[in-house]
């Protein structure tokens, strides 16, 4: 019995490519305030793996959950965004 796990996706722009293999990723979304109705933009940041440090700043990318890589990587970059 093979179960496929469906893992989150999310998409971001990369804001710190100052570690070896780390990029952190700004991931904003727009949520709407429950009482009153008004929507507003949230905004956070993933830490993320890339193995071979291909992503720059400013490059818009995909990044997937995955298991624990490190202390606070939870995330893998799957790929840029055109």
């Amino acid at each position: 019995m093979s179960s496929t796990v469906i893992k989150r996706q999310l998409e971001g722009v990369v804001v710190s490519a100052g570690t070896p293999k780390t990029r952190i990723v700004l991931v904003e979304r727009t949520q709407v305030h429950p009482k009153y109705g008004k929507r507003f933009q949230t905004s956070r940041r993933y830490p993320s793996h890339d193995e071979n440090n291909v992503y720059k700043l400013n490059d818009k990318v995909v990044i997937e959950e995955t298991r624990p890589l490190s202390r606070t990587k939870r995330w893998r970059i799957i790929k840029k965004v055109s």
